[in-house]
């Protein structure tokens, strides 16, 4: 029923603007949207099913965070080894993304994602086999390869369908159930080990990405049909020049790239702190990691709220203000003393933060891209992932064996300086017209 209705809608809907140009962010000219027809029942359908599309990243990235004590040992390597797998993995994510943006845009949303997934249930199972940290690393890079498709095709296809507001409430929506990826992730991975070994992980993966791949097979309509590909007539590198030519567009590329290696020190640094020095254990750590997950739910939900009063790029700025002074307490904290409780509470809340600045930075990209949306999408991820990717590394060689959260806190304060700094020369929050 519903891939029907929007197969329809789709089919009637002609864009009132050219495919190399969109409509200005602040214009006063509403253009109907091929999603403004569904129900409210059909939206809550999609919004489910793209949502759990881009958990398969997040589900990629952090199922196998509480298992990093076990590589290590199981291995015989060390921390920084055990690390720069999940570097490896978000690089490969970021890499993949540049290849599946663009080509969603060319031969529509199904196909791509398709492929891709196929490649990361095939590297799933090459993780699980994996005998040393080498295999383990090719086949974690060729995880997050094959892991890229879902969260760069469901962006489009959301842009497909919504613009202005509704585009807002919808990507906010889907962040919710994106959102419940990295909380039920480690809590899911710490269960895992207590009934098998860490290469139970990445079965576990392969599985997953199986149910993907049968879920867009069955459920997912193409949002962009073949009459939409054959106008634009573009090549990738007119489609990549398009994008890139927008000042804002590359602002809030580097913006969001900081915002999120902020966030991914924590990621790559948490489970060696909080299992070491902090002594928790698996379950603890999962549990830790899901009430720390629910910070960013919560800022992504208040932020599409506040979207509606407050311009997107002037919610970033207060956030970011928040983000440093957060990460300056925690290693004040630290530094004095204060344990567990003194860097868990202001990384919450520098947390929550981060995903105040989530949905702006989507909203920003795409709002003024929808005929390059894929292309949009996967510049902002592949960015977004690899700048992080590089960045993470840090964390390990500030503190040579993570023993504080000081290293951890420094380089989160660093990226948010860098972000602060791009938001205010680059972007120009001034500069941006009001959303519509």
């Amino acid at each position: 029923m519903i891939g029907q209705a929007v197969v329809a809608l789709l089919s009637r809907h002609r864009p009132a603007t050219s495919c190399t140009q969109a409509v200005p962010l602040g214009s006063n000219v509403s253009t109907p949207q091929p999603g403004d027809l569904l129900s409210r029942r059909e939206k809550i359908v999609y919004v489910v099913i793209l949502g759990t599309l881009t958990a398969l990243g997040p589900f990629t990235i952090d199922l196998y965070l509480p298992a990093f004590p076990a590589l290590r040992a199981d291995l015989d390597v060390t921390e920084a080894a055990i690390q720069l797998t999940l570097t490896g993995t978000v690089l490969g994510f970021a890499a993949g993304q540049l290849l599946v943006g663009p080509l969603s845009d060319a031969v529509g949303r199904r196909l791509p994602v398709v492929m891709a997934t196929s490649l990361h249930v095939g590297a799933s199972i090459g993780a699980a086999t994996s005998e040393d940290i080498s295999a383990l690393m090719l086949f974690r890079v060729l995880q997050g390869v094959g892991a890229a498709g879902g969260g760069v095709v469901a962006m489009a296809m959301v842009r497909d369908l919504f613009g202005g507001y509704t585009l807002v409430r919808m990507l906010s929506y889907m962040a919710l159930v994106n959102g419940m990826a990295p909380i039920f992730a480690p809590v899911i991975g710490s269960q895992l080990l207590l009934l098998f070994p860490w290469p139970g992980v990445f079965w576990f993966l392969a599985g997953y990405g199986a149910l993907v791949i049968a879920a867009v097979s069955i459920f997912i309509v193409e949002t962009l049909p073949r009459e939409r590909r054959r106008q634009s007539g573009l090549s990738v590198g007119q489609r990549y020049r398009l994008v890139l030519g927008d000042r804002i567009f590359i602002g809030i590329l580097l913006v969001g790239g900081m915002n999120f290696s902020g966030l991914f020190s924590y990621l790559s640094a948490s489970p060696f702190l909080f299992q070491g020095p902090y002594g928790l254990d698996e379950q603890q750590y999962g549990l830790l990691f899901a009430v720390n997950s629910l910070g960013i739910v919560a800022g992504v939900q208040i932020s599409a709220r506040v979207l509606r009063r407050v311009g997107p790029q002037w919610v970033i700025a207060a956030a970011t203000i928040v983000q440093l002074v957060m990460a300056l307490l925690i290693v004040a904290s630290d530094q004095l003393g204060f344990g567990f409780w003194g860097t868990a509470l202001p990384l919450w809340c520098y947390i929550m933060a981060t995903g105040f600045v989530f949905p702006c930075v989507q909203v920003l990209a795409l709002i003024n891209n929808g005929a390059q949306a894929g292309t949009a999408a996967s510049l902002l991820g592949a960015v977004t992932f690899g700048t992080a990717g590089l960045v993470s590394p840090l964390v390990g060689l500030l503190g040579e064996g993570i023993e504080s959260a000081t290293p951890m806190a420094l380089v989160m304060a660093a990226c948010v300086a860098l972000g602060t700094t791009f938001l205010w020369t680059v972007v120009r929050p001034r500069s941006v017209p009001a959303l519509q």
